[in-house]
């Protein structure tokens, strides 16, 4: 009798995550967190260490047709150290590990490490270590980065409580329009190789594509003030997806307000103008802006109010499940969490 064979796309990344992890169980005592958070939580005494990984793959994550070698580099590093900023703590070490082709120079190589030094000097980080290995095609990073925080402050998805206020920062949607333009720019090139890419105006959102950052510099300011988000998750599969985990773990649900969600007005334009795309959809789906997506308890209003890249746009409450966005217009509708699926993408 053949076994019975589930399609990884059925299940999703989250879901394949979810039932491979069902039955495997903690059991050291300075094991404080492990699978389900933006990275595990590791006792080492007197703080938290905070340990996260990443892979990213050519022709999944990334497509070197329009992207940088340079970039790509500082962006493996960011979207790591993003994770540990999510956490609320501060990154300390990343180690890389590398598997390319032999179509790639070690001019190529230095470019991409010189991408990845960039963005440790941007985030005061070491790089300790790594592997480099042969493939037989494209290009594959593997980073883990260490950070640490103390054991008072550490935020989790798992703490946002009815009444806590939904904060998210900068603004959305940008990264998923910088995509769709280098996209449609390499169709434009391959159809006519003499055609040279367009992009001055388009500056903004493809360097949110290409070269994101992760937002240390919030972590810093909340401490500042004195702040410790309830919960917290960095916006890499789009703010619904996030929320989404945010309210699983929290058992709680969400609303959130249209008018209060941050969206840059070239992005708006060129969403709506070029690619016929609702600006909002880029925001709440599009995925890959590495802000940071958080709850704080009403008490710390009066703290955050005037901050001026911090945007409070909806706030928690005691229904698991239901997740709504309020339009312009007053209209209640369910909101979809339709981020962006690494199996999907490849089916």
């Amino acid at each position: 009798m053949s076994q019975q064979r589930t399609e990884i796309q059925t299940l999703g990344e989250f879901g394949l995550i979810d039932r491979l992890s069902r039955n495997f169980s903690l059991h050291q005592p300075t094991s404080v967190k492990g699978i389900g958070d933006d990275a595990a939580v590791i006792d080492i005494g007197a703080e938290y260490l905070v340990v996260s990984t990443d892979l990213l793959l050519e022709g999944i994550h990334f497509d070197l047709a329009f992207t940088p070698l340079h970039h790509l580099g500082h962006k493996s590093v960011s979207v790591n150290v993003s994770d540990i900023a999510a956490m609320n703590g501060k990154a300390e070490q990343v180690v890389v590990s590398i598997a390319l082709s032999n179509r790639f120079s070690v001019e190529a190589v230095e470019a991409l490490y010189d991408g990845i030094r960039a963005a440790c000097e941007q985030y005061g980080v070491d790089l300790v270590g790594g592997d480099t290995s042969a493939s037989h095609s494209g290009l594959l990073i593997s980073v883990t980065v260490l950070g640490r925080v103390a054991k008072d402050k550490v935020a989790y998805r798992s703490g946002a409580k009815p009444n806590d206020i939904i904060c998210v920062t900068g603004d959305l949607g940008a990264s998923y329009i910088g995509l769709q333009v280098l996209e449609r720019e390499k169709e434009v090139f391959m159809t006519n190789p003499e055609m040279q890419p367009s992009l001055e105006k388009y500056s903004y959102p493809v360097g949110r594509q290409l070269k994101p950052v992760a937002r240390m510099d919030i972590v810093h300011e909340l401490a500042d003030m004195g702040i410790v988000p309830t919960a917290m998750i960095d916006v890499s599969d789009g703010l619904a997806s996030d929320l989404f985990h945010i309210g699983k773990q929290s058992n709680v649900g969400a609303r959130l307000f249209e008018d209060k969600i941050p969206i840059d007005q070239a992005v708006y334009e060129t969403s709506a103008l070029e690619f016929k795309i609702d600006p909002m959809t880029c925001a709440l789906n599009g995925g890959e802006d590495y802000e940071l997506l958080f709850t704080i308890s009403p008490q710390d209003f009066e703290k955050i109010k005037n901050h001026p890249d911090i945007h409070m746009i909806g706030y928690v409450h005691d229904k698991p499940g239901e997740f709504v966005l309020v339009s312009k217009q007053g209209t209640v509708v369910p909101l979809q969490a339709q981020g962006w699926n690494h199996f999907r993408a490849q089916a």
